[in-house]
């Protein structure tokens, strides 16, 4: 840890080397302006303590180049008590922090060791970064390696060059709107805006008018024209957020946009020409809401023209470990932390959830843990709906289930998600379930799960069946 001490007064380069040489910082020292500068361009420092009172050039003129030069190297400043405000300035300036004159050394280390760590921590932000481009390649945040995913990698790149509308389907949280700024990156458009619309958060007079634009006068409030979001994303591409919650008055609209490639303003005579790509998403199954009447068939098709499915994170759970390195690093990187480590233990807890909520949840769980955590991500910093997830519910057979068999058949699964879980012995087991380890043996007995040769006890040394 190297530290450049700029300052005309020999004394204070003499204090300086002491305290710091002490708290284990290497000092290299500079008299002047111009030597200071000079050292910065001959060896690396993680912080520089500049004078602002230098015998050839001002220290506010040294700190500007400084930054300039050098923008990630931390600078604290040194000031005389009369000049706080020259202090401020350099603050203003990029100063890390600054010591007033006469200074206490343990201000001095202090405000040393911080720099240092927000230098480290920013180096590492960069290393972070890039691990991130070097994970996801050409496809920005979306992150995988499975076969799966390969070939929805494989179809962006495929799509990307051309106009064709595209609907990307899938659940919640599996990342829709992460492909259509892919295509949209990839694609000749990536100069143009990319426009994201969500459908269902407004009514549809007012979708209509974010979408077309409206002209001055068509309706009480419209004070002036205004330009929708087809002119905005005029060689561009615009992105529908969950297409199937368009009312079916605007369907009709925006099928002629995608027709005709023009649009009509509310209140214009004009139609208004559009070259604008098209890429909308769904959670829902539009084919059954077109047999339903709520979604119109031929937009339907002039939609569909290129379908990206987008698996659930359940599907692709060898991804898990991809995406974990990956989320973890950016969650760190925004939140000033460095990389935590993940114990085996969490590992397993992670890969074994469902994740329902997909990669969004995954992400959120992570970066809860990041922050809850010290350095280390295990169990304890996970959500007790990862640590200890409830069974899936049980499918209706097509002949129907009682209702009795559908709570025995629950309870089994909870006793064989809870035996799984504590490697078949009934004591950790009954912990999990918050059972006494009695009732626990007569659910097993009830449930035929018992080995033949455990007998009733509570310790349950082979796993049952």
């Amino acid at each position: 840890m190297n530290v450049l001490v700029v300052d005309d007064e020999p004394v204070v380069r003499d204090v300086l080397r002491t305290v710091l040489g002490r708290a284990g910082f290497r000092t290299r020292e500079a008299a002047t302006a111009a030597e200071g500068l000079a050292r910065v361009e001959q060896e690396p420092f993680d912080v520089v303590l500049l004078d602002l009172m230098l015998p050839d050039r001002p220290g506010l003129e040294v700190l500007t180049e400084l930054h300039l030069t050098h923008p990630e190297l931390p600078v604290v400043v040194i000031t005389a008590y009369s000049s706080v405000e020259s202090a401020i300035a350099a603050m203003k300036e990029g100063a890390f922090h600054y010591v007033p004159k006469p200074f206490r050394n343990e201000e001095v280390v202090h405000l040393v060791r911080q720099a240092v760590e927000k230098r480290r921590l920013v180096a590492e932000n960069k290393v972070l970064k890039a691990r991130l481009t070097g994970l996801s390649g050409d496809m920005g945040e979306i992150v995988g390696r499975s076969a799966v995913m390969e070939q929805v990698f494989t179809t962006i790149r495929q799509a990307a060059s051309a106009r064709s509308t595209v609907l990307v389907m899938g659940e919640s949280g599996t990342g829709k709107e992460l492909v259509a700024r892919a295509l949209h990156r990839l694609s000749p458009r990536s100069a143009g805006a990319f426009v994201t619309v969500h459908s269902g958060a407004l009514p549809p007079d007012l979708l209509e008018s974010n979408l077309f634009g409206h002209v001055k006068g068509s309706f009480t409030g419209a004070v002036s024209d205004k330009r929708g979001l087809f002119k905005v994303a005029d060689g561009g591409t615009i992105f529908f957020d969950e297409i199937g919650t368009v009312p079916l008055e605007t369907q009709a609209k925006l099928l002629r946009v995608l027709q005709e490639r023009e649009f009509l303003p509310v209140g214009a005579v004009e139609p208004i020409r559009s070259d604008v790509r098209v890429v909308a998403a769904t959670n829902a199954d539009l084919g059954r809401m077109v047999a339903e009447g709520r979604f119109r068939e031929d937009l339907y098709y002039r939609l569909r023209v290129i379908e990206i499915p987008l698996p659930p994170l359940r599907e692709r759970k060898e991804d898990i470990p991809l995406l974990i390195e990956a989320l973890i690093a950016r969650a760190a990187a925004e939140n000033g932390r460095p990389v935590p480590s993940v114990t085996p233990a969490a590992m397993k807890a992670l890969l074994d959830y469902d994740w329902p909520g997909n990669v969004r949840e995954l992400e959120n769980v992570l970066e809860r843990a990041l922050v809850l955590g010290n350095g280390v991500i295990g169990p304890e910093q996970l959500p007790d709906t990862v640590r200890r997830p409830i069974p899936r519910a049980v499918a209706l057979p097509a002949d129907g289930l009682s209702f009795h068999d559908a709570v025995a058949a629950y309870e089994r699964s909870l006793l064989v998600a809870a035996l799984s879980r504590t490697g078949g012995v009934q004591k950790r087991a009954a912990e999990v379930l918050r059972l006494k380890p009695t009732t626990l043996n007569e659910m097993l007995k009830r449930h035929g799960m018992l080995a033949r040769d455990s007998g009733s006890r509570a310790g349950g040394s082979e796993p049952p069946a």
